[in-house]
């Protein structure tokens, strides 16, 4: 093969090691219903049991997942303090989210969070004295950022790590698929939410892929779009656009109700050797790699629901196995929260740049 085609297609898929602490659910709503425990239940995760606030949610789980989740918990005091559980994962939203975890490390347990990690920026002081409180313990506090491990994404983050397309010099998101039935949910509550909330894993995706570089600029926008209704009180359209201190840069683009039979989140990375594209949900995932004469297609397994969720509890209990840190910490996760709070503040200001301080794209510590 040439200089930078990979021999072998880069192992992608969920990694779990042979010794797996037990999980507790804190917060299981229809995420963890449809995601967290189905995803658990394939990787023969060990459930030692659920709480939610809402008890319908749970109402039933024990039965819908018979032999993977344990017990009901009358709350979450009684979560904590159960001796079996060695990770917390706590799948509530984020307002209370920090609070929960710094209980989580006060009761010794390991820590796997929901993302957005935070949304306030209010809570980045809490946050910050948990994760060294943490760190002082010998604990890890991971985030929920399952979209890297979509299987798409995931195998193009280790092509970029091996060096197949050299140096990167720009990422590209297209949403080109209907939007997700967002008028009459919490969602309408939430301020600008597709640059706050829904975008956010395209945003720590490009984040992993522009390892190494400085964020020295962000502008995002969001507008509604013609034919909108009046129900869906936020915006259809976002765009988030980084310009980073070397050069680099990304753009994200949400067109809105995109009409189509064919769609996906079709995405394109350039690289000063060559050029990774492909793309994820609806069936469409796929990744080629062009690189001199050589266009390479991979094959690929799996799907972002359920596989990316086996994935980050899956790097969580390797990095407790190994004793390091994994890679998606709340440490590493922190410069990913931080570009969209720029974003947040750009779009609050009509789209202005931003010029985030403090905002360097640390590669992640991963194992060689």
């Amino acid at each position: 093969m040439s200089a930078g085609v990979p021999a072998a297609t880069p192992d992608y898929r969920p990694c779990f090691p042979e010794t797996r602490p037990a999980v507790a659910i804190l917060g299981c709503g229809q995420i963890a219903n449809t995601a967290h425990l189905p995803a658990y239940q394939k990787a023969g995760v060990d459930v030692a049991g659920v709480w939610s606030l809402d008890e319908t949610t749970t109402a039933g789980v024990q039965e819908r997942f018979p032999g993977v989740v344990g017990t009901v918990y009358r709350d979450g005091d009684e979560l904590l303090a159960d001796p079996r559980v060695g990770i917390v994962d706590i799948a509530t939203g984020p307002a209370g989210r920090v609070e929960w975890i710094a209980k989580a490390i006060a009761a010794g347990k390991h820590v796997l969070a929901q993302k957005p990690l935070i949304s306030d920026p209010a809570d980045l002081p809490a946050l910050e004295a948990a994760l060294a409180e943490a760190a002082r313990r010998g604990l890890r506090v991971a985030v929920n950022q399952n979209a890297r491990w979509a299987p798409a994404w995931r195998l193009v983050t280790l092509l970029i790590r091996d060096g197949a397309i050299g140096d990167v010099v720009g990422v590209t998101h297209l949403h080109d698929k209907p939007m997700p039935p967002i008028a009459g949910t919490p969602f309408d509550d939430v301020e600008h939410m597709l640059i706050s909330d829904y975008l956010v894993h395209w945003v720590d995706i490009t984040r992993c892929w522009l390892e190494g570089s400085t964020v020295g600029t962000v502008a995002a926008h969001d507008s509604r779009v013609p034919g909108q209704p009046d129900t869906a009180r936020n915006p259809w359209h976002a765009t988030i656009h980084l310009g980073c201190t070397d050069g680099a840069t990304a753009l994200l683009r949400v067109v809105g109700n995109a009409k189509t039979r064919t769609g996906g989140c079709p995405f394109w990375v350039h690289g000063t050797e060559g050029t990774l594209r492909g793309s994820i949900l609806l069936g469409s995932d796929r990744v080629v790699l062009e690189r001199g004469d050589t266009t390479t297609s991979f094959a690929l397994e799996g799907q972002w629901f359920v596989d990316g969720f086996a994935g980050t509890m899956g790097e969580l209990m390797s990095a407790i196995d190994e004793d390091r840190e994994p890679e998606n910490s709340a440490a590493h996760v922190l410069a990913s929260v931080r570009t969209t709070f720029a974003a947040v503040e750009s779009v609050r200001a009509g789209g202005a740049v931003v010029r985030p301080t403090n905002l360097e794209l640390t590669p992640a510590r991963v194992r060689l």
